[in-house]
């Protein structure tokens, strides 16, 4: 058994994850781990945060992560304490009327909402909180103060943002000059680079959450507990994002990304973004094609005669087929043939031997033999059509410019609260 150092900057690892009944043996659960403008943060606080935050966002604590585990955990403490502090001084200046802070019926419809995305009754999940030893009074605290402190912005600043017809005006025409190109379905991961110690800080800990991330975790998880974005109560669903309403460095790197890879890194002026590409779809006058191919896999440089054994092969399949349906039986029929349906997608997006080829076929017919640097391939285009337009109304551009506002200032108000917060880690 490993012994539990006094002392919250000394306490193991093992002991911040242990259960409760070593750590009350310790004498940890009576420490103070930190006090925010004299306001005490326990550290069976701490604890339980730390168990919420692996719990919910499926990051597994190894001896590698546990002390960012421990240190993002604090760090939502004290941002939420900062923020429930001053949502109640306000109120308190103010007197009277209704609280920005959620009351116990409101925090129980949200967790029944989050229960829903996990496909789960509120029961079940409560049931898994208190099985990994979590006291769901924690996770009612982190909701009480994201959802006060979104209510508080809004009701504080939302009334000064006034989004002029000449902004909608241009932000319209943008979209609309750059209506040909892809709009992007986006989760995202925002780690601030002034609230983990500075941009390199952020670019180490986000590389962290990638490896996690490329080991199946999901991303709403980790977005929720770990992204400093808006987006992070929405489980980092960014929504679509069109051309033209986002940042240059944000739209070059999903310019270059395919739904279904890797999430991406990108650093930001003011830290590091992690980003998630779960769709593409094209812009107005884009020309969508559905393939299917039937394909023979060579070498790089294959001899002449495996070369010509495969297009012979190919050419005789190619006059059997008849049509997109039969592309797949027809290839079964033919030893070393493997056939697939490659879906739809924007022609401009398509290899250039492809492209060239496809630019030619009429609907249902096959091509020749096209040679790779993969193999020798037969393509079938099923079907060619123009997209449609997807630009946001004048409503949407509307909400989304005051959306932007409003985040920025709730980011600039709590670090205006950090700044001036006498926060003290024991």
């Amino acid at each position: 058994m490993v012994a539990c150092v006094r002392g919250l900057t000394a306490i193991a690892a093992v002991c911040l994850l242990a259960g409760s009944a070593q750590a009350q043996q310790a004498g940890l659960s009576e420490q103070v781990a930190a006090t925010v403008n004299n306001e005490v943060i326990s550290s069976y606080d701490l604890r339980q945060r730390i168990r919420l935050l692996v719990a919910t966002s499926g990051v597994q604590a190894t001896p590698e992560n546990v002390q960012e585990i421990q240190t993002e955990a604090l760090r939502g403490l004290v941002d939420e304490h900062l923020q429930v502090q001053e949502i109640r001084a306000v109120e308190a200046r103010q007197g009277g009327g209704q609280s920005l802070l959620p009351d116990d019926k409101e925090i129980d419809e949200e967790i029944k909402q989050v229960a829903q995305s996990n496909n789960l009754s509120a029961e079940q999940f409560t049931a898994q909180l208190r099985g990994s030893n979590i006291d769901v009074t924690t996770l009612k605290d982190q909701l009480r103060a994201e959802i006060g402190w979104r209510r508080y912005i809004g009701a504080r600043f939302g009334g000064r943002i006034t989004i002029s017809e000449d902004q909608v005006n241009a932000s319209q025409r943008r979209i609309n000059a750059e209506s040909s190109k892809p709009q992007y379905l986006v989760s995202e991961i925002f780690i601030d680079a002034q609230r983990v110690g500075g941009q390199q800080a952020a670019v180490d800990g986000a590389q962290r959450l990638i490896n996690t991330l490329q080991q199946g975790t999901p991303i709403a998880g980790v977005a929720r507990q770990f992204s400093d974005a808006p987006t992070a109560a929405n489980g980092g669903d960014a929504g679509w994002l069109v051309s033209g309403t986002m940042q240059p460095y944000l739209e070059q790197a999903l310019e270059q990304m395919r739904p279904g890879q890797l999430p991406k890194l990108v650093e930001a002026p003011d830290g590091v973004y992690i980003l998630v590409l779960r769709d593409k779809r094209a812009g107005t006058g884009a020309t969508m094609v559905d393939l299917k191919q039937a394909a023979i896999r060579l070498a790089a440089e294959p001899t002449p005669e495996q070369l010509a054994s495969a297009q012979a092969q190919l050419t005789a399949l190619r006059a059997k087929i008849n049509g997109c349906a039969a592309v797949e039986t027809e290839s079964a029929k033919v030893e070393g043939v493997v056939a697939g349906d490659l879906g739809e997608a924007d022609q401009n997006d398509l290899s250039p031997e492809f492209r060239q080829v496809v630019d030619g076929l009429q609907i249902g017919q096959i091509s020749t033999p096209v040679r790779t640097r993969a193999g020798l391939h037969l393509i079938a285009l099923c079907s060619r059509r123009v997209a449609a337009a997807n630009a946001p109304s004048r409503d949407d551009i509307q909400s989304l410019l005051q959306n932007q506002e409003l985040q920025m200032i709730a980011r600039r108000e709590l670090r205006n609260l950090r700044n001036s917060a006498n926060v003290a880690v024991r």
